[in-house]
C-alpha cells in the first residue's frame, strides 16, 4: 500500500513556479540553524524516501517594498527509511519542497512556504500532506481513493490491535494452564508437609478451577471479537472441560474443528487438540466407541503427537475407573510406542481388576497378559515410580521377576 501512495503522489505532483533570480544567502556564513521533521502522506501514515529541498527568500537591496525572491536552486536533504529527515542551513525565510524519491525537479508533492530557520536553534517543521488544505486540492476521484485507503488502513489497524490483545490472552492461558497441570505441586507447597490428603485435593481443585475459569471468561470474550480463530475455540472448549462444563466444552471443540476445516490452511495442532478434548469428554462421560473415534482422529491429524494422545486416552480411562477400555486404550498406545513403560504400567493395571485369590496358594492369579505388562514395565523402567508396587504384585502371584529391578534397602 505504501508503494502505491508513493507513485499516486508522483502522479498528483504539482508543478513548481519559475524560480526567480538566484540571490546570495540571507545570512553570514557560520549562522546556521537546524530543522527536522516527518513526512506524512495522505492516508497518515509515514511518507519514506524522497527528498526536502530549501530554497532560501530573499529581498533585493533596493528596498523593503521589493517583492521576495527565491534561489534558483537550494539545499537538498534526504528522507530516511521512518519519513523523517535532519537539515542545517543558514538562518533566514525558505520555501520548502518536499519530492518523492525518482520525482523530477520542475515537479514538487509538497511545499510549506516562509519557513522560519533561527540560528542556533532547532526548528520543527513536519510536511503533513494529509491536512485538509493539501486534500483539498486534490482532484475528486483522488479523494475518494484516497478515502478507501483511509478506510482499509483503519480497519487494518483496528484488526492489528484487536490480534496483539489476542496473542497477550493466549500467552496468559498457556501460563494458566501449566499452573493448572502443577496444581498439586502447588497446593502441596502451600499447604506445607502436614497438610492432609483432603486438603490437598481440595486446595489443588481450588487453583486449578481459578485458572480455567480465568481462561474461560477470557476466551469467551476474544472468541466474540475473531470468531474465525480455531484457536480460541479449542482454549475455550479446554477451560470448560477443566470445569466440568462438558456439553458447552464439547460444543466449543467441535466449533473449533469447523472453524479450522473452514480456514485456507487448515492446522493439525488445532484438530489434534480439538479431537483429543472431544475424546476426553467421552472417557469421563461413559461413551467409549465416541471417546475411541476421537482419540484415533486426534493421532491421526497430528501424527506427530499420536503417542501422547493415545497415552492420555488410557490414563484417563484408568482415572475413570474404565478398566476395559483402559487395556483397549494401552493396547492401542502400545502399537504406535512400543517402548513407553507407563503403558505397559497402565494396561497391567487394568487386567488386574480381573485378577482372582487362590485359596490353597494363598497366591493371585493374574489374569493372561497382566504379568506381561508388567515385565515389561520393570524391563523399560527398573527405577520407576511404580517399580516397587509392580515387583510386589508379582511376587504376591508367585511370579519371576524378569528385569534389572531392585527393591530399595529398608530402613
Amino acid at each position: 500500500m505504501r508503494r502505491t501512495i508513493s507513485l499516486w503522489l508522483g502522479v498528483l505532483a504539482f508543478a513548481l513556479l519559475p524560480a526567480y533570480a538566484q540571490q546570495p544567502a540571507p545570512a553570514a556564513a557560520g549562522a546556521t540553524g537546524k530543522v527536522h521533521g516527518h513526512i506524512t502522506n495522505p492516508t497518515g501514515a509515514p511518507q519514506t524516501g524522497g527528498t526536502v529541498e530549501f530554497l532560501a527568500i530573499t529581498r533585493a537591496a533596493s528596498g523593503s517594498n521589493t517583492p521576495p525572491q527565491t534561489v534558483e536552486k537550494g539545499v537538498t536533504f534526504d528522507v530516511d527509511g521512518t519519513g523523517a529527515y535532519k537539515a542545517e542551513v543558514p538562518a533566514g525565510a525558505y520555501v520548502i519542497i518536499y519530492r518523492t524519491a525518482g520525482m523530477a525537479q520542475d515537479k514538487q508533492a509538497d511545499r510549506y512556504d516562509n519557513v522560519k530557520v533561527v540560528a542556533g536553534q532547532d526548528t520543527l517543521q513536519d510536511i503533513d500532506m494529509s491536512r485538509q488544505e493539501y486534500i483539498d486540492k486534490l482532484p475528486p476521484e483522488e479523494k475518494k481513493q484516497l478515502e478507501d485507503l483511509r478506510q482499509k488502513n483503519a480497519a487494518a489497524l483496528k484488526a492489528n490491535e484487536v490480534i496483539k490483545h489476542l496473542n497477550e490472552d493466549l500467552k496468559q492461558v498457556t501460563q494458566d494452564i501449566h499452573d493448572a497441570d502443577t496444581a498439586r505441586a502447588t497446593a502441596a507447597q502451600q499447604l506445607g508437609a502436614s497438610a492432609s490428603k483432603a486438603d490437598l485435593e481440595a486446595k489443588e481443585t481450588e487453583i486449578k478451577n481459578a485458572k480455567y475459569t480465568e481462561i474461560e471468561s477470557m476466551m469467551s470474550k476474544d472468541t466474540v471479537a475473531k470468531p474465525d480463530a480455531s484457536i480460541l475455540w479449542a482454549q475455550l472448549g479446554l477451560a470448560k472441560s477443566g470445569l466440568k462444563k462438558y456439553d458447552e466444552a464439547e460444543a466449543a471443540f467441535k466449533k473449533a474443528l469447523e472453524v479450522d476445516a473452514a480456514s485456507k490452511k487448515p492446522n493439525p495442532a488445532i484438530q489434534g487438540m480439538a479431537n483429543a478434548g472431544l475424546g476426553e469428554i467421552y472417557a469421563r462421560t461413559g461413551k467409549v466407541p465416541e471417546a475411541n473415534a476421537a482419540f484415533d482422529a486426534a493421532a491421526k491429524a497430528n501424527p506427530t503427537q499420536a503417542a501422547f494422545y493415545l497415552r492420555n486416552e488410557a490414563v484417563i480411562f484408568f482415572q475413570s475407573g474404565n478398566a476395559d477400555a483402559q487395556v483397549a486404550a494401552a493396547d492401542e498406545a502400545i502399537k504406535n510406542d512400543p517402548n513407553d513403560a507407563l503403558i505397559y504400567y497402565l494396561k497391567g493395571q487394568g487386567l488386574i481388576q480381573k485378577a482372582t485369590f487362590d485359596d490353597k496358594t494363598h497366591m493371585i492369579v493374574l489374569p493372561a497378559g497382566c504379568a506381561e505388562a508388567y515385565q515389561k514395565y520393570l524391563e523399560l523402567a527398573p527405577q520407576g515410580p511404580y517399580a516397587a508396587e509392580v515387583q510386589g504384585i508379582l511376587q504376591q502371584a508367585g511370579q519371576k521377576i524378569n528385569s534389572s529391578y531392585k527393591a530399595p534397602k529398608k530402613k
